[in-house]
């Protein structure tokens, strides 16, 4: 029973996040592009100002797997790093700490464009 509730609330996160995005494509002329962006420095923001880990906590990979979890991360890393290393860590640290995704998201789309033979749908 304790699972089934905490996979209820990962959907929650993760489903209202996705409403969230439809409604405003829905009823905005905003490119998708640019809402991709917004939820991107919408997870900095919140968790700039610590609010993100709460809705982490609450929603888990709800939170964390779509854009706003990635804005989030880079942030976080940022400012590990620029604890560490001063104004030279505010660069190193989004990236080193969003690095592992990056690589994984790049080599399985690479990999799933060679198994199921990709190619252009004017060609």
């Amino acid at each position: 029973m304790e699972e089934l509730v905490r996979y209820l609330q990962v959907f929650l996160v993760g489903g209202g996040i996705c409403l969230i995005g439809q409604v405003i494509l829905n009823l905005t002329k905003i490119s998708p592009a640019r809402i991709l962006l917004i939820f991107l420095l919408l997870g900095a923001f919140l968790e700039l100002i610590g609010v993100f880990e709460a809705i982490k906590e609450f929603g888990g990979a709800g939170a964390t797997v779509p854009i706003c979890g990635f804005g989030a991360n880079l942030v976080k890393g940022a400012i590990e790093k620029t604890r560490e290393l001063g104004l030279l860590g505010a660069f190193l640290g989004g990236v080193e700490s969003a690095t592992a995704g990056l690589t994984a998201a790049i080599l399985f789309g690479f990999l799933i464009s060679i198994i199921f033979n990709s190619r252009n749908k004017n060609a």
